[in-house]
């Protein structure tokens, strides 16, 4: 099940369906975004948001792909996850539910 989320990336909103249970590590990625994409804008080589945005992407597909990312570590991912399961199984308990995994 998913909801809408509000996320601001370089002062501007954005309405994004986000997944229950990952609204924190969607604020957290939204956050990064827009961080890479004001350093690029701050750098003055890159002009106009669509060609910020496509070089942010690069960088960060770059670092990811070369295990440099800063988004979050595999352990914070892990915690995550799990947080999130844990939160799910509470749920299901709570609703007297079968939980699907």
């Amino acid at each position: 099940m998913s909801k809408t989320l509000s996320i601001s990336i370089m002062n501007k909103e954005f309405q994004v369906a986000c997944p229950d249970g990952e609204e924190q590590a969607l604020q957290r990625a939204a956050h990064y975004l827009s961080e890479q994409m004001e350093d690029i804008r701050k750098g003055g080589k890159v002009v106009g948001m669509d060609r910020i945005a496509i070089m942010a992407a690069l960088n960060m597909s770059h670092e990811l792909l070369n295990g440099q990312s800063k988004v979050q570590t595999s352990q914070d991912y892990a915690k995550l996850r799990i947080r999130a399961l844990n939160d799910r199984l509470e749920h299901a308990i709570a609703d007297g539910k079968q939980l699907k995994i």
